[in-house]
């Protein structure tokens, strides 16, 4: 990577979230607790939904994949966070910085396909429930998921292809916790405005467009059925609720970070915080605890684990 990238700079210096000893100890436990339930909670969701056959359903399909994403979420960003709290000279190689940028944008790009084919997902589920199981089979399940990460790789990997050989010579202070494009781009050597422009476009318009496309699914989903009965209404808004809620944590920082003109420094750590360290926690709540068959699955798990430990 260093041969590639032929500049000065050989490692970048985070300014970090605060200075202020109590607020760092504030931040340390936020994060800390939150990461340890978010990893526990997501890692249950997978191995309910693969334990339990009456969730081998398109939708709980889609839900583990989306946990499994929400643990690469909390895993990138949060760990690094926590070891630099307390430390004075907070510092992130080149390569590790290109590689925190890389997975962020792997994991950002799968989980808007995700989002995306869950709103689906529900559209045949409540529109077209006769021709659900033809339509999500097995094979479309599949199908999704591998678009979802070949849309991932390319959507990080065009972008990088570009960064990875800007060149560096100094400074080298980013005014963040973490490593991504827009600040990561504005320290190189050379004019970079056709870079932050393809990194708008890239990030956070495509973000725009599908937010815009996955709201204006769901409000034709709700019209559909409204036609139909007003009880089916209350039924779908029940069913959706969680997704909208799940879509609107996810693409509101992403369309803020990249499309805001004037991007602020305090904003944008807070946005990153909420988005690394809340949402994947808020995300496995949100579908476990509006679901009745999943509250059904991780009891029935949790008594299968007592008894084996029993047994052992």
């Amino acid at each position: 990577m260093d041969r590639v990238n032929q500049s000065v700079v050989s490692e970048f210096v985070f300014l970090g979230l605060s200075n202020t000893w109590e607020i760092q100890l504030l931040l340390f436990v936020y994060a800390s607790v939150f990461y340890v339930a978010s990893m526990m909670t997501n890692s249950f969701i997978v191995l309910t939904v693969a334990s339990d056959l009456h969730l081998h359903s398109p939708m709980y399909f889609l839900l583990a994949n989306l946990s499994f994403i929400d643990l690469g979420v909390s895993s990138v960003l949060t760990p690094k966070m926590i070891y630099d709290l307390f430390r004075k000279h907070k510092v992130i190689s080149f390569g590790g910085c290109i590689t925190q940028i890389f997975f962020i944008h792997v994991i950002g790009g799968v989980e808007m396909v995700l989002l995306t084919a869950m709103a689906f997902d529900r559209y045949i589920a409540i529109c077209k429930p006769l021709h659900y199981l033809t339509i999500m089979s097995r094979k479309m399940c599949i199908f999704l998921l591998v678009a979802a990460w070949i849309i991932g790789l390319i959507h990080s990997g065009t972008q990088l292809s570009f960064v990875i050989k800007l060149p560096f010579c100094g400074p080298n202070v980013l005014d963040s916790f973490y490593c991504d494009l827009p600040r990561f781009i504005k320290l190189a050597c050379i004019d970079t405005y056709r870079l932050e422009f393809m990194v708008t476009v890239n990030s956070g318009f495509i973000s725009l467009g599908s937010f815009i496309i996955l709201v204006i699914s769901y409000v034709f989903i709700l019209v559909t059925v409204r036609k139909h009965s007003s009880e089916g209404l209350s039924k779908a808004l029940s069913t959706l609720s969680s997704h909208i809620m799940v879509v609107i944590l996810f693409f509101g920082p992403c369309i803020f970070v990249y499309t805001w003109p004037h991007p602020t420094s305090h904003v944008d750590k807070l946005l990153a915080v909420f988005t690394a360290v809340l949402t994947p926690f808020l995300n496995s709540v949100i579908y476990t605890f509006r679901n009745k068959d999943m509250k059904m699955a991780m009891r029935k798990v949790c008594s299968q684990l007592i008894i084996y430990r029993k047994i052992s």
